[in-house]
């Protein structure tokens, strides 16, 4: 039997928000939108819930609220069986919240409140250190606070754990903690905020994620929606093709191609097989409305494939 990967997501969990509208307004513009909807979310929160319904043993590191939405979020991780014991309640704040509209043609724009996330600090990594020793590979993102995300890899760096950082939403980043962490996961827009080089072009692509190899982060992973998705490292670039879908909602896919990627990648060791598997996982999750509901689980994934096989 194939050992299970066990991952620990140190990062956010929010309520989101969702209007349905057939277009994005205009500045200034009030235009009335189809239909609305809540759903859980938080990049964090979505990465952890794409591992663990693709098999990953998945433990959870983040702040909520006092509120019912914290109440509805420590539920949520547990009915998917994601480990919520580092999942605590901060007396007084607000559970974060993201306000996301999509429009017609499956593209979105999204808003976020930290809320409870803003709080999750070093001494909550230190507080879960024992746990986060045992696990194949730490995933963070950046809607906690930057102290946080660097105390995180740097745990994992003197503990000899993996760190695969998601650098959403994009944001300038201490070259030192990038030439630490195992994998740098970013898409297209936030490769450019980090580099500062355009992002027009694959070539202008590859030659901004070229830059970070060449100042010492040891793989490049970058998501790029209908276009696939491109890996560089010291050795080679790879190009990996999209998987053809009509896309009903983009929104967290991206999440959903890291926690395929991770899966497959720690149970194989093949990045390009990984990143196959990804694109296929985040291009389905497309088809579907919302985030986390969007994620498919393990059988359900491998039955589409085979269907679109057939």
């Amino acid at each position: 039997m194939e050992r299970v990967p066990k991952v620990a997501v140190i990062g956010s969990a929010n309520m989101d928000l969702v209007t349905q509208t057939p277009r994005m307004p205009k500045v200034g513009e009030t235009l009335e939108a189809r239909r609305f909807h809540t759903g859980f979310g938080g990049k964090g929160a979505n990465q952890a819930v794409a591992l663990s319904r693709l098999g990953a043993d998945v433990m959870m590191v983040a702040r909520i609220g006092d509120d019912m939405f914290g109440a509805e979020m420590k539920r949520n991780f547990e009915e998917n069986g994601v480990d919520a014991r580092f999942v605590e309640p901060v007396p007084g704040c607000s559970t974060g919240v993201a306000a996301i509209s999509v429009d017609d043609e499956g593209n979105n724009c999204i808003m976020i409140v930290k809320g409870a996330n803003g709080t999750l600090s070093p001494d909550d990594v230190a507080g879960a250190g024992e746990s986060l020793k045992r696990s194949d590979m730490l995933l963070l993102q950046l809607e906690i606070s930057l102290d946080t995300v660097y105390a995180a890899i740097d745990f994992g760096a003197k503990n000899g754990v993996p760190v695969f950082l998601n650098p959403a939403p994009g944001m300038p980043l201490k070259r030192e903690y990038l030439r630490m962490v195992d994998f740098l996961a970013p898409n297209e827009t936030e490769l450019e905020i980090i580099t500062g080089m355009p992002v027009a072009s694959t070539g202008d692509v590859l030659a901004a994620a070229r830059s970070l190899v060449n100042e010492g982060v040891p793989k490049v992973l970058v998501t790029l929606g209908a276009k696939g998705s491109l890996l560089v490292d010291s050795k080679e670039h790879l190009f990996v093709d999209p998987f053809p879908v009509k896309p009903v909602d983009t929104t967290g896919a991206g999440d959903a191609f890291i926690g395929a990627f991770i899966v497959e990648y720690l149970g194989s060791k093949d990045i390009k097989g990984a990143m196959k598997m990804a694109n296929r996982y985040a291009a389905l999750s497309t088809t579907r409305e919302g985030t986390q509901k969007s994620f498919l689980h393990r059988a359900e994934f491998d039955t589409l494939l085979e269907e679109r096989k057939a």
